[in-house]
């Protein structure tokens, strides 16, 4: 069976990550979030103590940092791992959320991580998903989806998470985050977010993630059936 880039691109707290990771695991695909790389790339400049406007330090630190995906034994998640260390719990705090549209606006910072994203999937049989993957990274995939979903839920989905991790923020805190990312990320000069052109668009609001991943396998489907056909 020929073997598909899927990009599920689209604005955070939509349900992006699950449903890709639901679809890699049906479909036996590898799968790539590529919004922990930015996340892990944020966690170590803070770390570090290094400014972002500070390019010299922050191209050093594109050069050396090893970024990498391993499945948990556990939890079975893709968890991201930093120089050999797991950081997967420490990129999903919401400092990490407050800094990394900053950090992906940096032209150093996007070029570096595309073009590891498309060595991840240069075989093909792999689920993106992120905010450029259909549009930069891969913009031949065979399957795009774009996902959007109302700001309050995107906002509670996103409250509920971070309680299941101990840290309980007010809504309003992070329905401003939200705004500031949208923002950032829609007008930021490198690979902005946005719908590519032939991209299917799925409104999450009132859908289950069941409902999603059905969705999603069914344009994959289709697009098996018009590659069988060509």
């Amino acid at each position: 069976m020929k073997q598909l880039v899927i990009a599920i691109d689209g604005y955070s707290s939509c349900g992006k990550s699950t449903t890709a990771k639901a679809v890699a695991h049906l479909l036996h695909y590898a799968y790539v979030d590529t919004g922990a790389m930015y996340r892990g790339v944020t966690l170590h400049l803070l770390e570090h103590g290094i400014a972002f406007d500070d390019l010299p330090a922050v191209e050093q630190v594109l050069k050396n940092l090893t970024i990498s995906f391993r499945r948990h034994p556990q939890t079975g998640r893709n968890d991201l791992f930093l120089d050999g260390v797991n950081r997967e719990d420490d990129i999903r705090q919401m400092r990490i959320s407050n800094s990394v549209s900053e950090v992906s606006v940096i032209p150093q910072v996007r070029h570096a991580l595309v073009a590891q994203q498309q060595r991840m999937g240069r075989k093909r049989g792999v689920v993106m998903d992120g905010r450029d993957i259909g549009t930069t990274v891969f913009p031949d995939a065979e399957v795009k989806v774009f996902m959007t979903a109302d700001m309050e839920l995107r906002a509670r989905r996103r409250q509920m998470e971070l309680a299941d991790k101990g840290e309980h923020v007010p809504l309003a805190d992070i329905i401003d985050n939200l705004r500031k990312r949208d923002h950032i990320d829609s007008t930021r000069a490198e690979s902005p977010l946005r719908r590519a052109a032939d991209a299917v668009l799925l409104d999450t609001t009132h859908i289950t993630i069941s409902e999603q991943v059905d969705f999603v396998i069914d344009q994959v489907s289709s697009a098996l059936f018009a590659a069988s056909r060509a």
